[in-house]
């Protein structure tokens, strides 16, 4: 599978327009995690796998494509974002946030049933 970078076609759209190939690339497995593993600082592959809890294939596959994609970088302390992949982390907690507002609306309904709702099943 090719890293999905703007200006390529990517899973779902022809267009290659910035926003698809980013929303391709953090859709595979595991690529979110890696990103918020590395928050903090470098880590090592061994480090980043037991953060991330997977596989060293999947790792393996997702920081090629991170690297490719300029979002995270390898140096003698491990693997750490770069620039890029730093401000793409800040500009996921406003989305975080609004994710746990959201939430908030959710919480309670299936202890709060009045009498005579129907539950929903899985």
């Amino acid at each position: 599978m090719t890293t999905p970078i703007p200006r390529k076609c990517v899973r779902g759209s022809a267009s290659g327009r910035p926003i698809m190939a980013l929303l391709d690339l953090l859709g595979r497995r595991m690529a979110l995690r890696i990103l918020w593993e590395l928050r903090d600082g470098p880590l090592t592959f061994r480090a980043l796998q037991e953060a991330a809890a997977t596989n060293p294939s999947v790792l393996n596959a997702r920081l090629k494509e991170l690297r490719e994609a300029r979002l995270v970088e390898h140096s003698a302390e491990g693997y750490a974002l770069t620039s890029h992949g730093q401000a793409l982390l800040e500009r996921f907690l406003p989305l975080n946030a609004w994710a746990a507002d959201w939430a908030r609306l959710f919480i309670g309904k299936a202890q709060g049933r009045g009498k005579g709702e129907r539950r929903d099943r899985d």
